[in-house]
């Protein structure tokens, strides 16, 4: 698909990955009040970051741009890139909702792990997953894992070409890459009992992990990021990268 390709092409060099959907495979696995109000063969794509992006996106992007100290460095990163993504793409209407997006009434604009899911980006494990699972009464939240990242990733935006349709386009299912009861249940207890750890994101063997330093900046609360990032001496008014 040349959209695609052109997406990928500009946003690829900067460690995104996207991948292609209809809206209606979004609609059709949730309740009404989730759906997005498009036409159902409107054109979407997930975004990805990989663990390359740190390096290839959000250091040169402190370097270059000013931040808004008010707003999420991560963010700022992820809203530059996508502005890139539309300006490149001027022929084309395109809607981009991130990850952080919320209706007025507390609501995300769109649950980023179904989109994954529906898109074969990633498998979204949930507790139906696990067939009779051994949790009780206890809440647990589902996970997505990346067959080359394991949990080394963020879904970061949903693209929605909000004038083109794709009638024809094939949906391919995500490769279900825990396939055992047992990997399963370690899997979702990690993520929900023991995240801090990180322990859930090395669930297979991965191509890429997050480096040490990208590994601290997310373990930072992020009233404190900036004073990181400081040190680094990787903001705008600090001495030229």
């Amino acid at each position: 698909m040349e959209t695609h390709v052109e997406l990928q092409e500009i946003l690829g060099p900067s460690g995104f990955e996207v991948y292609p959907l209809q809206v209606g495979w979004y609609n059709a696995v949730l309740d009404p009040v989730f759906h997005l109000s498009y036409p159902e063969d409107t054109l979407a794509f997930v975004v990805l970051s990989k663990p390359s992006m740190f390096e290839c996106a959000f250091k040169p992007f402190l370097c270059e741009q000013k931040l808004q100290s008010l707003r999420d460095p991560i963010d700022q990163c992820v809203a530059y890139h996508m502005s890139l993504a539309k300006e490149r793409c001027p022929s084309k209407k395109i809607d981009v909702i991130y990850d952080y997006e919320l209706h007025p009434n507390r609501r995300p604009k769109v649950l980023m792990q179904t989109a994954a899911h529906v898109s074969g980006a990633a498998y979204y494990y949930q507790r139906r997953d696990v067939p009779q699972d051994p949790w009780g009464d206890k809440k647990i939240f589902g996970v997505c894992i990346h067959p080359r990242y394991g949990g080394w990733f963020a879904i970061r935006a949903v693209l929605v070409f909000s004038e083109v349709r794709a009638p024809t386009l094939e949906q391919l299912l995500p490769i279900d890459c825990i396939p055992s009861r047992e990997d399963r249940i370690q899997l979702l207890e990690d993520f929900n009992f023991r995240w801090r750890d990180g322990k859930y994101r090395d669930v297979l063997p991965v191509e890429q992990r997050y480096s040490a330093e990208q590994i601290l900046y997310f373990a930072t609360p992020p009233a404190e990021r900036f004073k990181l990032l400081e040190m680094w001496g990787t903001l705008p008014l600090s001495p030229p990268c």
